[in-house]
């Protein structure tokens, strides 16, 4: 509840629009970026059910905090991920900065940072926490393959 004046009648109305199930949820969001077209993709507050829910594609996803020096170290290899799979039509490596956006699902819990999730296309409510391996080119390629629903071979793995 985010009223301009505060008295009985605003709470009132409020109550009885919760009441009634036609209250919209605030979602804290940083603003949705105008182009979104790098290998890796920013998800925001207001873009997290759309990007990150998808059921068409398959999503890595890092929650990350600006100030933490795990991610720091990270970025350039998340980077170095995102251009590896770039050519994927059906998976999306993304990130979103937890400290400025809301996590709008329960089911994606950031108790750290990074965070990272695979969100399965067809599993969306059951995502898979990267756990326990080098954050590294080759570990977290190999946590992709190993859980993607879908991917293109290329002639090189041929």
């Amino acid at each position: 509840m985010e009223p301009e004046e505060f008295d009985s009648d605003v709470l009132r109305q409020f109550v009885l629009a919760f009441k009634k199930g036609k209250l919209k949820a605030i979602v804290k969001s940083q603003p949705v970026p105008k182009s979104n077209k790098g290998p890796v993709k920013v998800v925001v507050g207001k873009t997290f059910d759309t990007i990150v829910l998808d059921p068409k594609n398959d999503v890595l996803i890092e929650f990350y905090a600006p100030w933490c020096g795990h991610c720091k170290k990270l970025e350039p290899v998340y980077n170095e991920l995102g251009k590896k799979y770039k050519n994927e039509k059906n998976l999306v490596i993304a990130k979103m900065d937890a400290t400025a956006n809301d996590v709008t699902n329960d089911h994606y819990k950031v108790e750290g940072f990074p965070t990272i999730y695979f969100a399965p296309r067809d599993k969306k409510s059951n995502p898979i926490k990267f756990e326990g391996g080098d954050r590294d080119l080759e570990h977290l390629s190999k946590f992709i393959e190993e859980h993607a629903t879908k991917l293109s071979r290329t002639k090189e793995e041929l």
